[in-house]
């Protein structure tokens, strides 16, 4: 039997870890870079304490009413994904978006030969630019929200 150099198809992760470990490396980014609503809560907790119990259930459940201000909200929602500034016949407004991006999985799969030899090979991309759509618009005026938006 002839000596093979490591390559992919034979180095040590080719198993069961390798396969699985790009997967977990992904999912552990992932969870880490989603910060979420309880999170968001103990991060500021005495604040959190001090609000009315009706107030504190509708944050936990990530719901955004008129009239809460910009701490509330990014309790609720975390820290928007864009923020922009109207003028209107009342005045200039603040604008948060809260935008969700949709993941793209690509598959692809290879054949090929050179002489007698011949080989398959294949790969899996996971992407972010599979689209975006806007989850929440929330309007603020003087650190009030006056307007919810939510698609549906």
């Amino acid at each position: 039997m002839r000596n093979q150099p490591h390559g992919w198809g034979n180095a040590p992760l080719s198993g069961r870890l390798g396969r699985t470990l790009p997967g977990l490396l992904v999912a552990c980014f992932l969870l880490a870079a989603c910060a979420t609503v309880d999170s968001r809560i103990r991060g500021d907790r005495d604040y959190f304490a001090s609000l009315p119990e009706d107030v504190q259930e509708n944050l936990r459940l990530g719901q955004v009413e008129i009239g809460y201000t910009k701490r509330m909200v990014e309790i609720a929602l975390g820290s928007p994904d864009r923020v922009s500034r109207r003028v209107t016949a009342e005045g200039e407004v603040e604008v948060w978006d809260y935008v969700r991006t949709r993941p793209s999985i690509g598959i692809g799969v290879g054949t090929g030969s050179y002489g007698r030899r011949g080989g398959v090979g294949g790969g899996v991309s996971v992407g972010t630019g599979g689209g975006r759509e806007v989850q929440a618009s929330v309007t603020f005026r003087n650190d009030e929200v006056v307007s919810v938006e939510r698609p549906g």
